[in-house]
């Protein structure tokens, strides 16, 4: 969920370093999560997204991640209503204070772990102009007792006619790839897919097409079992990425569903 296109090296390199900071000590200040050990390992499910389910999904309330996420979580930010989820981002203020961020917003975060396998979402991107990322990905960290692993599907407000995708493995990511759609991502749903074997190879699709793969010649690929997550976040410090972001009202992000196949 991070930094910028490849051909930005050095900007790439301090910011992997400074968000690898952020996020260890972001979102290791949220919930003190099981480690690997004793979390499930979760195997394949299909979540509607009609109503909240508490076994499977946990909603952080009242902290932020810190670093170049401006916004902090409420759990009231992520909604359920007409067979989707939708996220908000406003200029609510947050419980806890959120160490001073100036916009609300939410996350979803799997309870369970999940290893090799297909995970899909349907989901329409947030609109409103550049400064956001719209995200469904996969993450695990210190605050799991892990290295941090993640695998990213990014749609940036700037241009919602591409989608970044990127991985991380022990916290060196720098793997970005920007596809273009054919589509705007923010004027309806359509369904992105993360195929991550075990044989050393990470697969992307989107509406069914494959779009990408990474095969490790860029760099290790991730091994840790990781919690799917979907977020919707303004940045800070991070224009050159994101471009800047201006408040004109409130921008969302909707699910339709969620799906996880083991392998």
């Amino acid at each position: 969920m991070r930094s910028t296109t490849t051909h930005h090296h050095r900007h790439a390199h301090l910011r992997r370093w400074g968000l690898a900071a952020a996020l260890v000590a972001g979102i290791a200040a949220g919930p003190v999560l099981a480690p690997p050990a004793e979390a499930a390992i979760g195997g394949s499910f299909t979540d509607n997204l009609d109503g909240f389910d508490t076994a499977r999904w946990y909603k952080p309330d009242g902290y932020s991640n810190g670093g170049m996420f401006n916004a902090g979580w409420r759990a009231d930010h992520v909604w359920h209503s007409g067979g989707v989820m939708g996220i908000n981002l406003d200029t609510t203020s947050c419980p806890g204070g959120c160490s001073g961020k100036p916009y609300a917003s939410g996350e979803y975060r799997s309870t369970d772990l999940y290893s090799y396998g297909r995970y899909e979402v349907r989901m329409k991107a947030a609109s409103g102009g550049s400064g956001t990322v719209s995200s469904f990905f996969t993450y695990t960290g210190p605050s799991d007792g892990q290295p941090w692993d993640e695998i990213d599907v990014e749609i940036l407000g700037k241009n919602t006619r591409q989608v970044q995708l990127n991985y991380f493995t022990n916290g060196v990511g720098g793997h970005e790839t920007l596809i273009d759609l054919g589509f705007d991502a923010a004027a309806g749903y359509h369904n992105y897919a993360i195929e991550w074997w075990n044989g050393g190879t990470i697969n992307w699709f989107v509406d069914g097409n494959l779009v990408h793969q990474e095969n490790g010649s860029r760099g290790a690929l991730p091994t840790h079992p990781q919690r799917i997550m979907m977020n919707l976040w303004p940045g800070t410090g991070v224009d050159g990425w994101l471009g800047p972001f201006s408040y004109s009202g409130q921008r969302t992000a909707t699910y339709d569903w969620v799906k996880y196949t083991k392998y």
